[in-house]
């Protein structure tokens, strides 16, 4: 079976053109701002992209651009602005940064409460307690995948290639709390191919293409593909789908998989949080 991105990115569009419509209504008009450091190509054009979706929602969208060279202090005094203007409601930075700004930095001036991507200490904090939070969206889109085709994760053995902060860590802790037993591998992990055989769900988050083979998986094994690479010109997953689609259950291709997810949930999370301040402001 294909757990198709595009369907599920569809059935979260439909209820989330009547919750904007909703606020429209009440005269409320979500706005998000993006902050783009550098000429990183892949970031100008995930930003492009981001800045269409939300678009196509009706919602304002600004792309707050800066040099490569901009001071560490500086963009913090940026980011500060932002967060006090009242008329913006959700901030997104763009990653990678150069290398002489802390991203740790810069992420935690974010408000928690506009920190769209749930990156910030206190999101994150709010994850390993099991609290109401704004997560991370890519995480979150893969959790709304196994949602919307009810596989049911409790007891189950999951196991997560990539230890990344925006998508392994947070993803784990995110399936720790719907009673699924986590095992997390990286580049320091042995005898991989062991773990991996073992796995009732296997997510991959490591950007290596075709790195996951059909011998790694287990068969009738759920499989997610998180990684978006470039092989021969061609757009990747870190799973060699056409070999692995045989032995697994139910697998998300790529394209068309985890990344149609992502950027509907920015949109979803942008909104959850007006909703949020709106019905505070009423009560």
């Amino acid at each position: 079976m294909i757990l198709d991105g595009k369907k599920v990115a569809n059935e979260l569009k439909e209820n989330l053109f009547k919750r904007i419509d909703s606020l429209k209504k009440n005269k409320i008009f979500p706005s998000l701002s993006i902050v783009l450091v550098g000429n990183n190509p892949a970031s100008q054009m995930y930003s492009s992209f981001l800045t269409k979706t939300v678009k196509k929602y009706g919602l304002d969208v600004k792309v707050h651009e800066y040099s490569e060279n901009i001071l560490e202090n500086e963009l913090v005094l940026e980011i500060k602005k932002l967060n006090e203007d009242k008329n913006i409601d959700g901030i997104l930075i763009m990653m990678p940064l150069p290398k002489h700004i802390s991203e740790e930095k810069i992420i935690d001036t974010i408000l928690p409460e506009k920190d769209i991507d749930g990156l910030t200490t206190v999101n994150i904090g709010s994850i390993v307690k099991n609290k109401d939070c704004l997560c991370p969206c890519t995480p979150k889109a893969v959790m709304t995948i196994l949602e919307s085709y009810k596989i049911d994760i409790e007891g189950k053995d999951v196991v997560v290639l990539g230890r990344s902060a925006v998508v392994g860590k947070t993803l784990a802790l995110m399936l720790l709390n719907k009673n699924a037993t986590v095992t997390v591998c990286h580049s320091k992990t042995r005898n991989l191919k062991d773990k991996t055989l073992n796995a009732d769900i296997l997510i991959s988050a490591i950007g290596k293409p075709h790195y996951v083979k059909e011998d790694m998986v287990k068969k009738d094994a759920i499989v997610i593909d998180v990684g978006i690479n470039k092989l021969n010109g061609k757009t990747v997953g870190d799973v060699d789908y056409e070999k692995v689609e045989k032995t697994a259950r139910a697998i998300t291709p790529v394209p068309s998989g985890v990344g149609s997810v992502t950027t509907t949930v920015v949109v979803d999370t942008l909104v959850s949080v007006v909703e949020k301040k709106f019905l505070h402001k009423k009560g």
